[in-house]
């Protein structure tokens, strides 16, 4: 089986090589990958992890094998799952828990768009409860979370303002704030966060520190809090597959629509790479698997 091995100072810092197939636990199913999204805090873990480690969180493909103990999806079936690591290749395995069965019409493509990203945008709206008629601001909105996110609040009947950085949004305040950006969005998502609303944190793409505003401003919010949102552990129960389900059929209804910005097949993985690191690509990286 050929698969992307991490080996950095190599182009893309990766190298192809073969390996034998993936032994899947008796919760996994075996998925014939066919297409596969790249994160951008994937390619920054290339960088600084050991030669040999293997990434690759989203895909999509077709089942080989069932889970074993009987759950999940059947083979055959066309899937979108979220994986640990080792989704960069000609097959991988994934918890059924963590799959969901594609509905017609949802292409390889737009179904490997979904799992970080889209996870990431669901669960980080439902920690601001119910959206019908609430404001919401989502900074970072044109980056892959950002545009699901948008999508989604609207969907859900929700005001929404989306801008790159909270220094850039409307001087308004607001029930829910997706803030991704840190260091000045961050204290500007502070300042403007309504009473009782809520700022869900779950990046930093600045990587800047922030200068936390004092109390007659954050503080004078009353019950407003800071939620820091990490999408393996944060939210509510862990319905992985249920939420891919979710966003599958929404693409599938035409009421939510992936942001690819480019696709390549996955021996130009240097050439996507680079495009990606360099922010030439707005939206997601998508691979075709050969």
């Amino acid at each position: 089986m050929r698969t992307l091995i991490g080996s950095p100072g190599k182009p893309g810092n990766v190298e192809f090589r073969d390996v034998e197939p993936p032994q899947p636990a008796a919760d996994e199913i075996l998925i014939d990958v066919k297409a596969f999204a790249m994160n951008r805090g994937e390619l920054t873990l290339l960088a600084v992890r050991p030669a040999g480690w293997r990434p690759g969180q989203d895909i999509a493909g077709v089942v080989v094998r069932g889970a074993s103990e009987g759950s999940g999806p059947k083979p055959g079936d066309r899937v979108v799952a979220l994986t640990e690591y080792g989704g960069w290749s000609q097959q991988a395995t994934a918890k059924a828990a963590r799959s969901a069965v594609l509905p017609e019409g949802v292409s390889f493509e737009q179904a490997a768009s979904l799992p970080v990203a889209g996870l990431t945008a669901l669960r980080a709206l439902r920690v601001g409860g119910a959206l019908l008629g609430k404001r919401v601001l989502i900074t970072g909105a044109s980056g892959g979370v950002g545009s699901f996110a948008m999508q989604l609040a609207r969907d859900a009947g929700a005001v929404v303002t989306g801008v790159s950085s909270a220094a850039d949004a409307p001087d308004a305040q607001f029930d829910v704030i997706l803030e991704s950006v840190g260091g000045a969005s961050l204290a500007g998502s502070l300042h403007r966060v309504a009473a009782d609303g809520v700022v869900v944190m779950y990046g930093n793409s600045s990587k800047e520190p922030t200068t936390i505003p004092g109390f007659p401003d954050f503080g004078g919010r009353p019950h407003a809090k800071l939620y820091a949102f990490f999408v393996y552990l944060s939210g509510d129960r862990p319905t992985f597959g249920e939420d891919l389900g979710l966003l599958a059929s929404l693409i599938a209804q035409g009421k939510l629509k992936p942001e690819i910005g480019a696709t390549f097949p996955w021996d130009e993985f240097a050439k996507a790479y680079d495009s990606l690191t360099a922010r030439k690509i707005r939206g997601k990286a998508v691979m075709r698997v050969g």
